[in-house]
C-alpha cells in the first residue's frame, strides 16, 4: 500500500511515522522546508485541561492525547538519541477577581468529578507552589499533570525517525491537485507528474484548504496568526506553565521563556508587530513581573489552522482515498500523535478503492 502525505510539518510527520509502523510505503510531501511554520514556533503546550474549558466536549480526547507523549517522547529518543523536551511541568491557570476565581472554581470541580487532577489554590498557596507570580492574583487552577514538549526537537526526532523507517521525503515540492477518479481520491499531482497512490492524507495546515480538489464539503481551514516572544532569564525561575486570561508564560526550565500569544486573523501575513510585541510582554510581565528584568531573545509569528467548524479534522474525507489531519488550531502539538494514529488506523481500515 502506498500514501502520499500533503504536509512536512509535525502533524504530517507524525502521520508518517504511524503509517511506517504499520509497514506502509509512505511519501512526504513539502512544499518547502520541513516545519518552518506552526511546527517550529508553537509553544508546546501540552495543556489538556487547561485548553479544554474552551470545548469541555473534546476533554476526553485532550486528555488521552496527553497521555501518549511520554511514551512518545521516550521511544523517539532511543530511537534517534534526541531529547524532544517533554516535561510534567504542570499549568497554574491564574485569577484576578472574585468572578473569575469562582469560574476557576467551577472548572476544578468538573476535572475532578471526571478523575483528573485538579486543584483550586488560593493566594498564599499559589505563592508557594510558585513564588513568581504575580501577588495581584486572588486564586489559580492547578493542573498538575499538563506538560511541554519542545516542537523545534519534536520535529527534529521525528524527521530522524521517520527517515530511519524508510519514509521517501520530499521537499519543495508542491502539489498541484489531488488525482480525482470515479469519485475516488488517486494520488497527487506534482510538478513533474502524477504521483499514484493507494491514500492521500491532508496534513497541510493553514494551507490545507488550497489544494486544489479539496472537496467543497470538507470544512474549511483559515491561518489564525499567533506571536509569540522568547525571553531570557539567569537562573531560571518559573518552574510552571503560566495562564492569565489573556496570555501565558512557558518556562523552558533553561532560563528560556516563552511569551504568548496573539490570535489575529490577517490571512496570510506573517509579520512580527509592534502592537503584538507590546501586548505579549505586557500580559506575561502581569502574569510574572519578575520577567521585566528578563532578556529579550527572539520573537516570532507563525499561523494556526483553524477550521470553519471548531475542532480538529482527523480520518477519513468524505472522498473515499482522502483523509485529513488539520484544523488542529493551538493544539496541534498536543494532538499530534493521537491524530497520527486515528489517521493511520483510518487508513489501514478503509475499503480499498477499485
Amino acid at each position: 500500500m502506498k500514501v502520499a502525505i500533503i504536509g512536512g510539518g509535525i502533524m504530517g510527520c507524525a502521520c508518517a511515522e504511524a503509517l511506517a509502523a504499520r509497514g506502509i510505503d509512505v511519501t512526504l510531501l513539502e512544499r518547502a522546508i520541513p516545519g518552518a511554520e506552526a511546527s517550529s514556533a508553537a509553544a508546546g503546550i501540552l495543556g489538556a485541561q487547561v485548553e479544554s474549558h474552551v470545548a469541555p466536549e473534546l476533554r476526553a480526547m485532550f486528555v488521552e492525547a496527553r497521555a501518549l507523549h511520554a511514551s512518545w517522547a521516550e521511544s523517539l529518543r532511543e530511537r534517534t538519541g534526541i531529547d524532544v523536551g517533554y516535561r510534567k511541568t504542570g499549568v497554574l491557570q491564574l485569577a484576578f477577581d472574585e468572578a473569575s476565581a469562582t469560574s476557576l472554581a467551577d472548572e476544578v470541580r468538573a476535572h475532578v468529578s471526571q478523575g483528573l487532577s485538579a486543584q483550586l489554590l488560593g493566594a498564599a498557596d499559589l505563592a508557594s507552589v510558585e513564588p513568581e507570580v504575580s501577588r495581584a492574583a486572588v486564586a489559580a487552577a492547578h493542573y498538575p499533570d499538563d506538560a511541554q514538549v519542545d516542537p523545534r526537537a519534536l520535529l527534529r526526532a521525528l524527521i530522524v525517525a521517520i527517515a530511519r523507517a524508510g519514509v521517501t521525503q520530499r521537499s519543495g515540492t508542491l502539489v498541484r491537485s489531488l488525482v480525482l477518479e470515479g469519485g475516488a481520491c488517486r494520488g497527487v499531482v506534482l510538478d513533474d507528474g502524477p504521483l499514484v497512490a493507494d491514500a492521500v492524507v491532508l496534513a497541510a495546515g493553514s494551507w490545507s484548504s488550497l489544494v486544489p480538489g479539496i472537496p467543497e464539503s470538507l470544512p474549511k481551514v483559515t491561518p489564525a496568526r499567533g506571536q509569540i516572544v522568547l525571553l531570557e532569564e539567569r537562573p531560571p525561575l518559573v518552574r510552571h506553565i503560566v495562564f492569565g486570561p489573556t496570555g501565558y508564560v512557558v518556562p523552558r526550565g533553561d532560563g528560556r521563556v516563552l511569551c504568548g500569544s496573539t490570535l489575529e486573523h490577517v490571512g496570510f501575513h506573517n509579520e512580527v508587530t509592534a502592537g503584538g510585541m507590546s501586548r505579549i510582554l505586557s500580559r506575561s510581565i502581569e502574569l510574572v513581573p519578575r520577567l521585566a528584568s528578563a532578556a529579550f531573545a527572539d520573537a516570532w509569528a507563525s499561523f494556526r489552522p483553524q477550521s470553519a467548524s471548531g475542532r480538529p479534522l482527523i480520518g477519513a474525507s468524505p472522498v473515499p482515498g482522502l483523509f485529513v489531519a488539520t484544523g488542529h488550531g493551538r493544539n496541534g502539538i498536543l494532538l499530534a500523535k493521537l491524530s497520527a494514529n486515528l489517521v493511520a488506523d483510518a487508513v489501514c481500515a478503509a475499503p480499498k478503492t477499485a
